[in-house]
């Protein structure tokens, strides 16, 4: 069968792919299993110089790649730079440490003649999505492929494109082939590559019900995966915050890469005495950020990667209204070419809404009204998801404490919008999936932690 993608700026067909049949992803597999035999003999040292000429590969061709990804999924021009930049860093930064990370290990009281290792575990299949068509890539490629393993990518079908260049990458920066391969495949023949004895982990990044099928195929198989499913991250504003600057920021965490991420903030949970005050401010906030052709480097939002994408989150808003929410922004379908949608702000959204109960993968923001600092924090954690969330307050020891104690997430931020970094753990709890990406953890999620004893 064909893939065709789209661009969904203006809804002209970008290029036509071709799936792979059955004998080529036979054919895939077994050169992954072969590349690892001896990809994970190579030295530390050997793997790092091919990491970094990786990201030397990136930014000689960032402004390629980037308006590659503009031109799949919409992402305004500025962004998909930074993203591709962001993976160059993540390459060097695991090629600087991975030494370090996986470095043999004796633990205090242990017998003296027995440590832990880390050692490879094999190919590794990635089935990633589209929003972050790079970045989320590498977010585990670097790490897997550092630790020793090879990685097989089953990417998103609307940025095919992307997944190509990204094997293309490897190739040009002369990392061994079958290393990394992107494989052109279908939902059904991934399902039976994920199935597949000759894949050894999983690694996913998606909604949380592509994630439960993966994993209950995987776990069938007895197959270790990390799992960064969806997320509504709840910001909660506390009566003492800054609420200018908070309104900024969550302007900024809302509509950044247009509303398309698991991490960004979706849900706005503000205390009764400084509601309306936040309110103004933020939808102001929202109302300035320029739309527009994702290719002009001053556009700050652009297109919803896809049709069905903008049909699902226009459904989701009309079904709020009709359940009570206000529509204070926003919330029209534009006419015109592309797959646009404006910054939209729905308020007096409570449990029970779609806007409260569903995840909002565009950019739509949601105000939750609260009695109090106890009735926010409730609000907040009254949710399936537990990915990322944040508190403003001025009183940092405060915000402090209900970072680390209150929000049950995997990424607590205070007077901030939540982001991944290189150096910090990345994941969620609950519904938003298991295992953690990035810094020492990440590395060590794609190994084999195997205890040594020599008497």
């Amino acid at each position: 069968m064909a893939i065709v993608t789209v661009n969904p700026a203006t809804g002209k067909h970008l290029q036509r792919y071709r799936e792979l049949t059955a004998t080529q992803v036979d054919a895939v597999l077994t050169q992954a299993t072969t590349a690892f035999v001896s990809w994970r003999r190579t030295p530390l040292a050997t793997r790092a110089r091919h990491l970094r000429a990786v990201a030397r590969e990136l930014r000689k061709r960032q402004f390629d790649f980037a308006s590659l990804i503009t031109a799949e999924m919409g992402k305004p021009i500025a962004q998909a730079l930074a993203e591709v930049q962001k993976c160059a860093l993540n390459c060097e930064f695991y090629a600087a440490n991975a030494t370090c990370f996986l470095a043999d290990e004796r633990p205090e009281g242990a017998p003296r003649h027995r440590y832990v290792t880390y050692q490879p575990l094999g190919p590794v299949l990635a089935i990633m999505p589209w929003n972050f068509p790079f970045w989320q890539v590498f977010r585990g490629a670097a790490p897997a492929l550092m630790a020793g393993n090879t990685m097989v990518l089953k990417h998103a079908s609307n940025v095919t494109g992307c997944a190509l260049a990204l094997q293309q990458i490897f190739e040009c920066a002369g990392v061994p082939r079958g290393v990394f391969q992107t494989a052109v495949v279908n939902a059904a023949r991934a399902e039976k590559m994920v199935s597949d004895e000759r894949i050894a982990m999983i690694t996913l990044t998606g909604s949380t019900a592509v994630g439960r099928k993966v994993a209950a195929l995987a776990g069938a198989a007895m197959k270790r995966g990390v799992y960064e499913l969806g997320g509504s991250d709840a910001y909660v504003i506390l009566a003492d915050a800054d609420l200018a600057r908070a309104a900024e920021l969550c302007a900024e965490s809302r509509l950044y890469n247009g509303g398309q991420s698991c991490v960004a903030a979706k849900r706005f949970i503000v205390v009764a005495k400084v509601r309306a005050r936040f309110e103004k401010l933020f939808i102001a906030k929202l109302a300035e950020r320029r739309s527009g052709d994702p290719l002009d480097a001053t556009t700050q939002l652009g297109p919803l990667a896809r049709a069905s994408v903008r049909d699902e989150l226009h459904e989701q808003v009309q079904r709020s209204v009709r359940q009570g929410a206000r529509l204070l922004l926003g919330g029209k379908m534009p006419a015109g070419p592309g797959c646009y949608y404006p910054a939209t702000v729905l308020a007096d959204v409570r449990p029970g809404m779609a806007a409260c109960d569903e995840e909002l993968f565009g950019p739509v923001a949601a105000i939750m009204p609260a009695k109090n600092q106890a009735d926010a924090l409730r609000l907040a954690n009254l949710t399936s998801y537990g990915l990322g969330a944040a508190v403003f307050t001025s009183d940092k020891a405060r915000g402090e404490k209900i970072a680390r104690d209150e929000l049950h997430v995997g990424n607590a931020f205070v007077n901030e919008f939540v982001r991944s970094h290189a150096t910090l753990p990345f994941g969620g709890v609950k519904c938003s999936g298991h295992g953690r990406e990035l810094g020492a953890w990440g590395i060590r999620e794609f190994t084999n932690t195997k205890v040594i004893s020599v008497s």
